[in-house]
């Protein structure tokens, strides 16, 4: 199964958003069959088969989810993080802002969703 220093390896050529399906592909390569990252303090759990499961630490000091999501704003957010023009760090604070609870992203499906408090979906992604 995967360690989640294999997991960092594969996360620290990811320099921007544009980097997403690559990064995807590798942890798909490693046995990721999906995981759940939370904006709250950036921990995430990985699961594998058989019930495999693993969580990073957390990567920052804890933001404040917005009770209250901005759909549009987050859009505007995630195209720009996705270009480039936005860091990890700026990527999740603009997403504690837009009231972005977690994103889930499904290896099988080649899916990532965004949720915000509430547990709603607020943004579906292919991902190529």
């Amino acid at each position: 199964m995967f360690t989640i220093e294999q997991i960092n390896d594969a996360h620290s050529k990811v320099k921007s958003g544009g980097d997403f399906p690559t990064y995807i592909q590798n942890l798909k390569k490693l046995g990721v069959r999906h995981y759940t990252t939370f904006v709250t303090d950036g921990h995430t759990d990985y699961y594998g088969t058989n019930d495999y499961k693993i969580t990073s630490p957390a990567k920052y000091e804890p933001l404040m989810v917005a009770e209250i999501s901005d759909k549009e704003q987050f859009k505007t957010d995630l195209k720009a993080h996705q270009n480039g023009k936005t860091d990890y760090p700026t990527f999740c604070r603009d997403s504690s802002k837009s009231g972005i609870k977690k994103w889930s992203v499904c290896m099988d499906e080649m899916t990532c969703i965004y949720f915000d408090k509430a547990g709603n979906k607020i943004v579906t992604e292919e991902i190529p």
